[in-house]
């Protein structure tokens, strides 16, 4: 049995997201969404030729605190731009002070971004 790409979701928190961005990424197309809770592109630095493909509207949700220390706010801005010249839909929020962890407010609207298509 084939999954159409289309209702495949990545979900991801810290390592787990950054791995599914990288993979969504490298091989983009359109999936049914992306949440990446602290998460961006891996690498020291981003080969922006890695990526191609065509996300055509694939919904990404990218959440972070602003000063975490895992994950800089400028790697998921990066992120964010290259997720968007591939055609991604992508909403970034970035908490003020929060830890190195997935809050509540996140997981709502994790959920409301995949089950917004069901």
């Amino acid at each position: 049995m084939e999954i159409a790409y289309e209702r495949i979701y990545f979900v991801g928190f810290s390592q787990g997201a950054c791995l599914a961005l990288e993979y969504a990424t490298r091989h983009a197309q359109h999936y049914g969404g992306i949440v990446a809770f602290t998460g961006g592109l891996i690498g020291e630095t981003l080969d922006r030729s890695l990526y191609q493909g065509s996300f055509g509207a694939t919904p990404v949700l990218i959440s972070a605190g602003d000063d975490d220390p895992h994950v800089p706010l400028l790697r998921i801005r990066e992120s964010e731009s290259i997720l968007a010249e591939l055609g991604a839909s992508v909403t970034v929020d970035i908490y003020p002070g929060k830890p190195h962890s997935v809050s509540v407010a996140e997981l709502d609207k994790a959920n409301r971004l995949v089950f917004a298509s069901q």
